[in-house]
């Protein structure tokens, strides 16, 4: 995998993906950015929250669950001093569907915690992350 970041102007950059997609990363007003995107430890904290949801909906929809919209909602700490690194990250999934198996969902995201989530597993060697969940059945 390899990835290319140019810088635009202030603090703006263009990070380019070996997949082809581009996005604009940026500080704040206060570091000399005129906030035209997230900052970057926003993005690895998106990163996360994407990593492990892709494996959570994979694991559901193996275990033929009938998932009709998943959201996680992440949170997090950073130490004060820098480096500032994350501390805490909290990752709480919603989860609709139709009949899902509570015991299926919690099993679907420790797996990721535990097991799938490159992101999740790199991040929590130096932050503590924990997870929660919440269940909605789909409306007709």
């Amino acid at each position: 995998m390899k990835a290319r970041v140019k810088w635009v102007e202030g603090t703006a950059m263009i990070g380019e993906s070996s997949s082809g997609h581009a996005l604009v990363m940026d500080g704040p007003p206060e570091a000399g950015g005129r906030n035209l995107g997230p900052r970057p430890m926003e993005m690895l904290l998106l990163g996360m929250g994407g990593c492990t949801q892709f494996d959570v909906l994979l694991i559901l929809r193996k275990a033929r669950q009938a998932v009709t919209d998943c959201v996680v909602e992440l949170s997090a700490e950073r130490s004060a001093t820098d480096p500032k690194i994350f501390t805490h990250i909290h990752a709480h999934f919603i989860v609709t569907g139709r009949g899902l198996t509570e015991a299926r969902v919690a099993r679907a995201i420790k797996l990721s915690a535990t097991k799938y989530c490159s992101a999740s597993i790199m991040l929590g060697a130096t932050a503590t992350i924990t997870h929660d969940y919440e269940l909605r059945e789909a409306e007709d």
